[in-house]
Parts: C-alpha cells; sequence; structure tokens
C-alpha cells in the first residue's frame, strides 16, 4: 500500500485557496500581487501635502465630476485635464490630482503589462457597493483620495456560501459571512491597493471580499478605480 495515499486522501481542497495580504509603506510591495497566495497589496501611503490641500480644495469647491476614461500611461494626464476643464482659480489643485493619478495609471499598466486601463473618479456621498463581495475582474486598483476607505475580510474569515443571494437577505454583520466585526479590516486613505479578483488565473473562490464603507452624514470620498481594459 502506498503510505502517502491516507494523507493525499485527507488532504482538505481549501488548503490550495489560502490567501493573506502584503503590505508596506514602499510601492515596491505591489509586485507581491503575483504571489499566488495574496489576494489583496496594500502600499500604505501617506499623500504629500500639497496632493491632501489639492483634493480638500476641489472636493469643497464641488470642481470635481464623475469621470470613466480609458487612458494610457502616455495620454493619461492630457485626458483628465481635458476631462475635468480647470480654470484659472483651481489650475494648480487640477494639475496636482491629474499629476498623480497619471503615475498611478503608468504604474499599474506597467504592473501588469497593460497598454490602456480603465479609469473611474467619483465623488461619493454614500456607498457604492454597501454589500460584501468579490469583483470577477483579474485585478483592481482602489484608492481613496479623501474619506473612509474600502473595508475587506481576510480570506480564512470569510463564509463563501454567504456572499450574494446565500446571505438569505440579511445584513452582512448578521449573515454568517464572517465571525466577528473585529474581522473586519480598514483600509486608510491615501492607501493605494490591489484587489485580485475572481478572474486571475488559478483564484476562482478566493477574489478578494470586500464592500464600501459606511459614509457619514454631509461626509464625501473620492474615489479612484483602474481597472483592465
Amino acid at each position: 500500500m502506498n503510505a502517502l495515499a491516507p494523507l493525499t486522501h485527507s488532504t482538505p481542497a481549501t488548503m490550495q485557496l489560502l490567501r493573506k495580504a502584503a503590505q508596506s509603506t514602499n510601492a515596491n510591495v505591489l509586485p507581491q500581487i503575483y504571489n499566488e497566495d495574496t489576494n489583496i497589496v496594500i502600499w500604505q501611503r501617506s499623500a504629500a501635502e500639497k496632493l491632501t490641500k489639492a483634493v480638500n480644495t476641489l472636493i469643497a469647491t464641488s470642481a470635481l465630476k464623475p469621470l470613466e476614461l480609458a487612458v494610457s500611461p502616455d495620454d493619461a494626464f492630457d485626458q483628465l485635464i481635458k476631462a475635468l476643464k480647470p480654470e484659472d482659480n483651481n489650475r494648480d489643485e487640477v494639475n496636482t490630482l491629474c499629476e498623480d493619478i497619471a503615475l498611478l495609471v503608468e504604474m499599474f499598466c506597467c504592473l501588469f503589462d497593460l497598454k490602456r486601463a480603465g479609469l473611474r473618479l467619483k465623488v461619493l456621498d454614500k456607498p457604492m457597493c454597501p454589500r460584501f463581495h468579490v469583483d470577477k475582474i483579474p485585478c483592481r486598483l482602489v484608492t481613496t483620495y479623501q474619506g473612509v476607505a474600502t473595508q475587506w475580510l481576510n480570506h480564512s474569515d470569510v463564509n463563501r456560501s454567504k456572499l450574494g443571494t446565500g446571505n438569505l437577505g440579511k445584513p452582512d454583520e448578521e449573515s454568517g459571512l464572517f465571525k466577528s466585526l473585529s474581522n473586519i479590516n480598514q483600509l486608510t486613505e491615501g492607501d493605494v491597493v490591489l484587489l485580485k479578483g475572481e478572474y486571475w488565473d488559478d483564484n476562482e473562490g478566493a477574489g478578494l471580499v470586500h464592500r464600501s464603507p459606511p459614509v457619514a452624514a454631509k461626509e464625501q470620498r473620492l474615489l479612484l478605480t483602474l481597472d483592465f481594459i
């Protein structure tokens, strides 16, 4: 008898789906998204004071509008400037924000060898996706320039049968999706994050579970996402 047979048959299938987070204050952490056992990478970035002031001013003056663009590293800045139409009184602030977004586009496209990326920029006063869910995509970059940031769950803390209709209409906190409120992780304003989805190779059943955070009355968020095209 093969002595290894009992061990092989008793190994849980879920052992192949162990996933963890990688995080650092250095942007060099981003390539760790390619690690099979990683489904979220967090660059804990402290935004420059100039960028923070620019974003605060633009939101306070309602100078930003929702954007959905297909951009490349070569044309991202020009497309953003054209779409946002800066005026004399906010030109420096718009330039500062567009320069930072263009830099993230370049990093995202370089990391994944993409010619273009799908860009969305939105000012939100309510959760865009208030329920925990997984994305049917390969990977998404997310950063919150202002306001409360995305919430997420460790793969090991999730009962995935309770996602979607499996919650039976119950709130996330009551459905059995996770055991305790302490399981909810909170990103920070300024973090640049890569969320691995269900369509990443060999990641079905292990896409990062996340949701938009609750937003207090009169509070606004400025959210940027970048996707594969």
